[in-house]
């Protein structure tokens, strides 16, 4: 996988570096698309660092995105705010989006420009708590302790612990308020309208691109990035406390593409994938354990498990999910090797499931485990554990073997010629055998009976003894 991820990006990569030594003044363009993550983080940080290193005159974010993480965002917003070269977030192409997180981005840059028929705003915090924000106007008011109307003594004491304890819309307050004075402050310090992004967090609002130039959201609306960098060009931007100049004309445009480890980590900080592996972890190392020298399953659960945490250490994962899913696997393996009808397995799916639907603890679009996904893993478990219900119930109802019921029938030959009693070979062991007819050396008995540790047994007559009796 990584091979194929580095071919993809090998040729663009060579391009780029080999412009590297070029005097010509560049804008290094970077093509963010999709949902903000530890992926889009590590590709932006790098590039802006990249950009300083070849001593761009600017860096442009073409960005279209629903949203994403809120410690990824945070990331890339102090990499663009700490960065020597300024920052140009466009919101392209047209139809594009910076919702949620997008909009921080934005905020955050230099210079702020959208395309026609694009869209900014609806940068509300996700509930992660539970719930949904609640508008002052629809938020019931809270009453100061022991101001309540009607009630006395105990009974409102009572009352004011109840309003005393926090309720679930709380944490969301916070989470609203913390997000507000973010990006208050980030308007502020690039001079934009604090007013309206208060609004797209509280209410959740969004507005077009002709909007947000009305308001003074973004700088000015593009058709394209040679349309940009003229905009642009005589405008003074404030980086790390010092105003430039921007000097944008006959800047040579030159893109910058994901390399293979950005590749790679877009790849396994998927939820989805990011699942799959922690499952093949699991399984292949519980399958080491239980057949030692196996190898091949504990080396690839080990690998796989190690990308999973890795994985895992950049997603907002929740443990109990993730303490669910390793114990929904140990007990279906436990019901494998120890069959319980179905108490351990069922045990197992369940926990499987649960721990699936709660691992990643966001509702942001592109970071939830895939449902069918877990829908699949939980019908195959489930059709697996009834074929192991039912062979344990065809085993159960099988005649017992073991004992007088797993002698009586048995064949053998004699150890020795007798008459009465004598010793006998049977399911390779040697035993004390009576008989009612003369048995010789190596002829072949049958088990009739067996008392205590004596095998009764009768001779078998051979294919020659039953022609001489015809």
């Amino acid at each position: 996988m990584v091979l194929v991820l580095w071919a993809r990006t090998s040729a663009g990569q060579d391009e780029t570096d080999a412009s590297v030594g070029q005097p010509d003044r560049t804008a290094v363009v970077l093509d963010v698309q999709g949902p903000i993550g530890p992926a889009t983080r590590d590709f932006i940080t790098r590039s802006l660092e990249s950009a300083d290193e070849r001593n761009a005159a600017l860096v442009i974010i073409r960005l279209d995105t629903p949203g994403g993480l809120d410690a990824s965002t945070r990331d890339i917003i102090k990499a663009i705010l700490n960065s020597p070269v300024p920052v140009a977030t466009f919101v392209a192409p047209e139809g594009g989006r910076a919702a949620s997180a997008g909009t921080y981005i934005v905020y955050a840059s230099h210079i702020a420009a959208m395309s026609p028929a694009t869209n900014i705003g609806a940068a509300t915090p996700v509930a992660i708590v539970g719930g949904s924000p609640q508008s002052p106007k629809d938020s019931p008011l809270q009453k100061p302790a022991g101001d309540s109307e009607g009630t006395t003594g105990e009974e409102g004491e009572k009352k004011d612990e109840k309003q005393a304890a926090p309720a679930p819309d709380a944490m969301m307050r916070k989470a609203v308020n913390d997000s507000v004075a973010y990006l208050r402050g980030l308007a502020e310090m690039r001079g934009r309208n604090a007013d309206w992004a208060e609004l797209a967090v509280r209410e959740a609002d969004s507005i077009t691109s002709e909007k947000a130039l009305e308001l003074g959201v973004i700088d000015f609306i593009a058709e394209n990035i040679g349309d940009l960098l003229r905009q642009a060009d005589g405008r003074v931007v404030d980086v790390n406390d010092v105003e430039q100049t921007l000097d944008t004309e006959g800047l040579v445009i030159q893109r910058l593409e994901p390399d293979w480890r950005s590749e790679l980590l877009a790849v396994i900080t998927s939820p989805t994938i990011a699942y799959i592996l922690l499952l093949i972890g699991v399984y292949g190392l519980i399958l080491e354990g239980y057949n030692p020298g196996a190898v091949v399953p504990g080396v690839v659960g080990a690998i796989c498990l190690l990308m999973a945490l890795y994985a895992f250490q950049m997603l907002p994962v929740n443990y109990a999910g993730l303490a669910l899913i390793v114990l929904g696997v140990i007990l279906m393996i436990a019901e494998v090797m120890a069959p319980s009808f179905g108490a351990l397995g069922f045990g197992g799916i369940i926990a499987i499931v649960v721990g699936s639907i709660i691992l990643i603890d966001t509702d942001v679009p592109g970071f939830v485990v895939s449902r069918p996904l877990i829908g699949s893993i939980a019908t195959l478990g489930s059709l697996g554990l009834m074929a192991i219900i039912w062979f344990a119930v065809r085993a159960r109802q099988r005649p017992v073997v073991a004992g007088r019921e797993q002698m009586v029938g048995a064949s053998g030959f004699a150890l020795q010629n007798f008459e009465e009693e004598g010793e006998v070979f049977v399911h390779s062991e040697r035993w004390t055998a009576i008989t009612n007819a003369p048995v010789r050396k190596d002829q072949a008995v049958e088990v009739t009976g067996l008392d205590g540790l004596i095998l009764t047994v009768r001779p078998v007559p051979d294919d020659s003894e039953e022609h001489e009796d015809v």
